[in-house]
């Protein structure tokens, strides 16, 4: 590690450690917060553990609600980061679940397209894949709903403690592989488990020098 990039990890976990406090949902874009910080988003499909690892990232038990219920996630919920406020964190509303009412899903699926291109402080994406299935249809979906967007995202893979270590391996090079496809992906993939802390240190730091950037 270098000193660069020990130094900015650090600093994230000093500042993942400090306030970080639920702002308000977003139903719908004229519920949005004020534009006046960097904001991170987080998405990915229904119970891909985007709840337990935003926990995980601000070492706290309950700051963003985990259900196993998918499609709980209905709306864009906000997190301030830091006092002062330096950033916000975002989580999106899940995608991919069966048992909505289409018209439910065309409704989330207008508010995660027009938030996306129209959020002139959203500085990156996080767009969370499951390890056990890797790059799903409705993934590949969201990858090209990112890439139109213009939006810059890191994929970052779940519950990689999950799998054995060689089906993770063959898992993260295929992601790679379809991650270089996608014009606004980061040619590389971010492998955590919320549950033994795998991949935190790190994502933290990107999630900071993102909203540095």
């Amino acid at each position: 590690m270098s000193e660069d990039t020990a130094d900015i990890a650090e600093r994230a976990r000093k500042l993942f450690s400090g306030p970080v406090e639920f702002l308000k949902s977003a139903p719908t874009l004229q519920f949005l917060p004020d534009a006046q910080v960097p904001e991170i988003a987080f998405c990915g499909r229904s119970n891909v553990g985007k709840s337990s690892l935003l926990n995980a990232l601000v070492g706290r038990k309950a700051i963003a609600r985990t259900s196993v219920t998918p499609g709980r996630t209905q709306e864009l919920n906000f997190f301030d980061v830091g006092d002062p406020l330096l950033f916000r964190l975002v989580d999106m509303p899940g995608y991919g679940f069966a048992k909505a009412p289409p018209a439910v899903v065309e409704k989330w699926r207008r508010l995660i397209r027009d938030f996306l291109r129209g959020r002139v402080v959203l500085k990156r994406t996080l767009l969370l894949v499951d390890s056990r299935h890797g790059i799903k249809p409705v993934d590949a979906e969201m990858m090209k709903m990112l890439d139109e967007a213009a939006v810059g995202y890191r994929v970052v893979l779940t519950k990689a403690d999950k799998i054995k270590a060689s089906e993770l391996e063959q898992v993260i090079a295929e992601t790679l592989a379809e991650a270089r496809k996608h014009s606004a992906a980061f040619p590389e993939v971010h492998v955590t488990s919320s549950e033994k802390g795998m991949g935190i240190a790190e994502l933290r730091a990107a999630v900071l020098a993102d909203a540095e950037t």
